[in-house]
């Protein structure tokens, strides 16, 4: 056993030894090869690039695709950042627009408030409404001025198109504002251009009712509605609206404020108003409340 060993390194060892130097004979002569300046070396090395590297791709491949998979993961990673940066970035730019439009909205109903063209012996308080009754049995809203900005009961405020409805409760800090549309409601009116005289009377919707109405044969869709200050009640010539038929043809008032975007009003001041002394007598005073109710009431 010992003699079999003994001579495979008997003839492994010069072998390795030739090896050795056979590798160490031929990396010289490349190196030696590569520094030489000589135009025929200078192609045998082109020659030799060109026959070589081609061959090379396959033991290449597994480097550049791990190369590109790592290029293809950061880059993803990039892309998924940016995305969430732009949704961030949207939903900013959906909050500035609706900012800018709830601004717009209010820049325009100031605009309307502003425009109002009232009797120059008339002044007035503007005043934000706070908040609405949130019943549908009750129409009214909360306003922001009260006594001690000398606010007084039965004083007609308005926005920016026509009127709104009348003062009927005061703090000292607030006001409650019955709207048109609520059912204790009952606005003296007069119908142009044919002058017939009416009751404008709130019934919990969008569009009061027209009563009382001596020939309404006379009046058509579209005529315009005003106060008629009959009794002290209100300034005259207040616009409330104009007139239209419901499904069933009864005359109603298609009301020019617009209540779905009440957030500014103006009160009027008119000391000359009759005072409203109970929630329900919103019009007229107890000695002529009655006279609402006959039929026969001359509204001429």
């Amino acid at each position: 056993m010992a003699q079999n060993t003994t001579r495979d390194d008997y003839y492994s060892t010069p072998i390795r030894r030739l090896l050795v130097w056979l590798m160490a004979i031929l990396l010289i002569g490349i190196f030696i090869l590569w520094r030489i300046d000589n135009p025929r070396v200078e192609r045998f090395r082109a020659m030799i690039i060109d026959t070589i590297v081609p061959n090379m791709n396959w033991a290449m491949a597994p480097v550049t695709a791990a190369v590109n998979l790592t290029r293809d993961f950061k880059s993803y990673k990039e892309i998924v950042e940016q995305n969430q940066e732009l949704r961030r970035e949207l939903q900013r730019m959906k909050s500035w627009k609706e900012a800018a439009l709830q601004l717009e909205q209010e820049n325009a109903r100031l605009l309307e408030l502003n425009n109002l063209v009232v009797d120059p012996k008339h002044t007035f308080v503007s005043s934000i409404v706070l908040a609405d009754s949130g019943s549908p049995f009750s129409q009214t809203v909360l306003l922001n001025v009260g006594a001690r900005d000398g606010i007084r009961d039965g004083w007609p405020a308005l926005d920016g198109l026509g009127l709104v409805g009348r003062i009927s409760g005061i703090g000292k800090t607030s006001s409650r504002l019955i709207l048109l549309t609520d059912t204790s409601s009952r606005i003296p009116v007069i119908i142009q251009p044919s002058g017939q005289n009416a009751l404008v009377s709130g019934d919990n919707t969008i569009a009061p009712t027209i009563d009382f109405l001596k020939d309404p044969s006379v009046v058509r869709p579209g005529d315009r509605v005003v106060t008629s200050g009959r009794a002290g009640t209100l300034l005259p010539d207040l616009l409330i609206g104009q007139v239209v038929r419901d499904r069933n043809q009864r005359l109603r008032v298609k009301l020019a404020a617009e209540y779905e975007r009440l957030k500014f009003v103006r009160v009027l001041r008119d000391n000359k108003t009759v005072e409203i002394d109970s929630d329900g007598s919103l019009i007229l005073p107890k000695s002529k409340r009655n006279n609402i109710q006959n039929p026969d009431l001359k509204l001429e």
